[in-house]
């Protein structure tokens, strides 16, 4: 695959992924049931999908067990997440999910010993400088379901952290490695049965009302679990980590860009400056980490949903 491929289809899968906080706006269902139904359209596609080339064959009750840590992590992501578009709208909720590269770095720090230097902090500043730009400014203005949505959208970006955490754990004690479509099918149906068990404690019908939520629900797992992260996963390893940072830097733009189109999202010049701070800061971080953060999926460095 040659490198412009590559980055055709990098950009094409984190454009897609854009547009997963749109369609859980579109599905007049709870934030759980909206999880669930994603996690078990994609695991279920994919796993369709991968019968004929008997991958899994291949695939462990270890495998299942090794993941049961990551799929809890995403649990907790969709279940946080989607709360949040609800609360917030999917464009500020999406990039708030993304500061998880930050928390990933922290995350070397305690387990790893890594060390964080100063390209770490001048993100840190940028990011959190943005955001109070886009949130901070006028935080007591806002109404309290609001100020919870940024809450949980951060909150997202540490349960994201769980899970490439136990995914990376999960990948490296495989040997033989395991097709990266494999771990995915089988992060997504352990997902969705662990989501089913939180909405069914949360008294949440898992029924889907009407046809445009059953469409918004199959796009959510098609688009959003299947194919955009497939092509993100086949074309993150053939490119260097700073254009992996900036293309996937895609998801979030285009879900603020689109908020504000679709659904009006009221937004003044400082605010925008905020976003692009804010944007710069994830880059510079998702850079220094090799990886980036769209929601919902995994490879060896990261995605992920």
């Amino acid at each position: 695959m040659s490198n412009r491929l590559a980055a055709v289809m990098l950009a094409a899968g984190a454009s897609l992924i854009s547009l997963t906080g749109i369609l859980v706006r579109f599905a007049d269902v709870p934030a759980t049931v909206s999880a669930f139904w994603r996690m078990l359209f994609g695991g279920g596609i994919l796993a369709l999908a991968l019968l004929p080339a008997g991958v899994w064959r291949r695939v462990r009750r270890s495998d299942w067990l090794w993941m049961l840590l990551p799929a809890a992590g995403m649990a907790a992501d969709l279940a946080l997440w989607h709360r949040s578009i609800h609360g917030i709208g999917p464009g500020l909720a999406t990039l708030l999910t993304n500061f998880q590269v930050f928390f990933m770095a922290l995350a070397g720090v305690l387990f790893y010993r890594e060390r964080l230097g100063p390209r770490f902090l001048a993100g840190a500043v940028l990011a959190f400088g943005g955001t109070w730009l886009l949130v901070g400014a006028d935080w007591s203005a806002f109404a309290p379901a609001y100020r919870t949505g940024v809450w949980l959208g951060l909150l997202s970006g540490v349960a994201y952290t769980v899970y490439l955490l136990g995914f990376r754990e999960a990948q490296r004690r495989r040997r033989p490695a395991l097709d990266a479509g494999a771990w995915l099918a089988v992060n997504s149906l352990l997902c969705a049965l662990l989501l089913a068990g939180l909405a069914l404690a949360e008294g949440a019908p898992l029924g889907i009302p009407d046809p445009r939520s059953l469409v918004a629900l199959l796009s959510l797992g098609l688009v959003g679990q299947c194919l955009g992260w497939m092509l993100i996963v086949r074309a993150m390893p053939q490119l260097p980590a700073s254009l992996v940072g900036l293309l996937l830097l895609l998801q979030p733009a285009l879900a603020f860009v689109l908020d504000v189109l679709l659904f009006e999202r009221a937004t003044r010049a400082g605010e925008w400056l905020g976003l692009a701070l804010a944007l710069a800061g994830i880059f510079v971080g998702s850079v220094r980490l090799g990886l980036g953060k769209a929601h919902s999926a995994a490879d060896s460095e990261g995605p992920q949903p």
